[in-house]
């Protein structure tokens, strides 16, 4: 009989610490930009795929949401004002 490893952070039955939490970069859908814009901003900054970027857009556009990034605090902050200076609406928050 073979027992899988646990992988080292990984604490079965125990929420993950605040501090382990990644922090994530969310598009929300707006009135004003085209999808076209959305997939282009998604191809151009991130370097996203045709395929990825359309899709994300889809998500914005369907769901009124899309989460972009996710990563370090620091670097949720520099996606997100990158975004909004392309005039999307972006925010970041810890994710749940």
């Amino acid at each position: 009989m073979s027992i899988a490893p646990v992988e080292q952070d990984e604490v079965v039955g125990q929420p993950v610490p605040e501090h382990d939490r990644p922090w994530i970069t969310l598009v929300w859908n707006d009135p004003v930009n085209l999808m076209t814009y959305v997939t282009y901003v998604f191809q151009t900054y991130f370097g996203y795929s045709r395929e990825k970027a359309t899709r994300l857009m889809l998500d914005v556009h369907h769901k009124g949401r899309a989460v972009v990034a996710t990563g370090s605090k620091d670097e949720m902050e520099q996606h997100t004002e990158a975004l909004q200076g392309y005039g999307l609406w972006a925010t970041f928050q810890k994710d749940d």
